[in-house]
């Protein structure tokens, strides 16, 4: 066996705990030439390979029993071009290593997910995504991909060349490929100014259309057992930079946000009865707050507590709707729900499965601490979402079959059609993706 392998009778799980994995050996290739080796060998010997990021998924979209490949070797930028304003970096790059680097050229991403502990081929091929009234997903700024193929073949997509795989291949599910490298499109760094503020449930959701329209990025998150919500809005600024003080930035982001709902959340798993009234302390106790920073300052934030998720992309249209049915189910119900409900935006994009292809979107995220049982409660929000013709994050916990995903993706065959030309003989099947996907 290569130095590329390591035996390995150790379990892998995933950030939240809830997906488990027992590989058969694990690859770090070291180049696209190993990476290529590494595909052909596991297909001699009749194994499955799935490459596997930070493990932020809350599917089991990168389990495997076969060769599980760790691209922790395949990381950095491999070059900037001013001129076309790209960025060309390793798959296995966090988002938190390019977003650092890139500030350091004076350079940036257009928008970003609230997390940056991902790699770019893990964040992109679920699908990851921030809010945003013209800017889409970390994945529709993708303008190349480097993508090995089951044959060891290294196949480079971009709108000119191969620009069918190009457009599945930009959130991919693991399913087209193992990705090498991924070029995103950047401009010149600029400042954010993010306003925060408390807001009741019945105005966000009222003035929801005109808070959406007035601002680049908007989201709120609404406090179930409560009629509480807080709101951000994140707009382009000539600045100066004003970031949050030290003192006060530690209390909002980690005495508040991690420490003390960290403290809220283990109270509420262990005596849910308490979950309402810790619902009303909490939903108070963020106030408002203006700051101005560089984007992935403002973005993105620091999750130290863990949590399950399942987040649906309904048409905008359905949003406000879908949500008050959301509340008054759970108003009703016996549930008692300590995270807040998370409600951000995105326009429509051009790829295949991407949550937003084809429609302007708005997508509906709930979560539970992790630990507590949270079937009933997915289960009820599921059956809600399913009925605006919602679609399921790739990484976050769903039921849904090919069946389902075939109705709500119009180009759901674009999608396995080019599945069954790069992967004819499913090297990098897996349970997740025969459901998904179907066979």
């Amino acid at each position: 066996m290569s130095d590329t392998y390591v035996r390995t009778a150790n379990p892998w799980r995933n950030w939240a705990g809830n997906v488990t994995a027992r590989p058969a050996r694990v690859a770090s290739p070291a180049s696209v030439d190993e990476l290529a080796g590494v595909l052909r060998r596991a297909s001699e010997d009749g194994l499955t390979v799935k490459p596997v990021g930070t493990g932020h998924s809350f599917t089991a979209t990168a389990a495997t029993d076969g060769v599980l490949i760790r691209p922790d070797l395949l990381t950095g930028i491999r070059g900037v071009d001013r001129e076309a304003m790209t960025v060309t970096v390793g798959a296995g790059t966090p988002l938190k290593r390019l977003n650092t680097a890139l500030a350091r050229e004076g350079l940036s991403l257009t928008n970003m997910g609230d997390i940056m502990e991902q790699t770019v081929a893990g964040a992109t091929s679920t699908g990851t995504h921030g809010t945003g009234r013209d800017s889409a997903s970390v994945s529709a700024q993708i303008r190349a991909l480097e993508l090995v193929t089951a044959d060891g073949t290294v196949l480079r997509c971009s709108a000119d060349e191969h620009p069918d795989v190009f457009a599945a291949a930009r959130v991919g599910l693991g399913a087209l490929g193992v990705i090498s490298a991924v070029t995103f499109a950047v401009e010149p760094v600029f400042l954010l100014t993010a306003r925060e503020e408390p807001m009741a449930f019945d105005r966000v959701t009222a003035d929801f259309d005109q808070l959406v329209a007035e601002n680049e990025h908007f989201e709120f998150y609404w406090f179930p057992h409560t009629g509480n919500c807080n709101t951000k809005r994140n707009n382009r600024s000539a600045g100066p930079a004003a970031p949050p003080g030290r003192v006060s930035g530690w209390v909002e982001d980690e005495l508040l946000s991690n420490g003390i709902f960290q403290v809220a959340c283990s109270v509420g798993r262990a005596v849910p009865r308490a979950v309402p009234p810790l619902a009303r302390i909490s939903s108070r106790a963020l106030s408002a707050r203006t700051y101005t920073d560089i984007p992935y300052k403002v973005f993105t934030s620091p999750r130290r507590v863990r949590f399950v998720e399942m987040e649906y992309a309904l048409p905008r249209e359905a949003a406000v709707a879908a949500l008050r049915e959301l509340k008054a189910m759970v108003e009703r119900s016996p549930l008692r729900i300590s995270f807040p409900v998370e409600v951000r935006t995105a326009p429509a994009d051009d790829m295949a499965l991407s949550t937003a292809s084809g429609r302007e979107s708005a997508y509906i995220a709930v979560h539970m601490y992790r630990g507590t049982p949270y079937q009933a409660y997915f289960t009820a929000v599921e059956r809600i979402m399913t009925g605006y013709e919602g679609r399921p994050h790739w990484g976050k916990i769903h039921t849904r079959d090919s069946g389902y995903l075939a109705g709500v993706y119009p180009r759901f065959g674009e999608f396995t059609a080019v599945r069954d030309r790069l992967d004819p003989d499913r090297l990098f099947a897996n349970d997740y993706l025969r459901r998904v996907l179907g066979d």
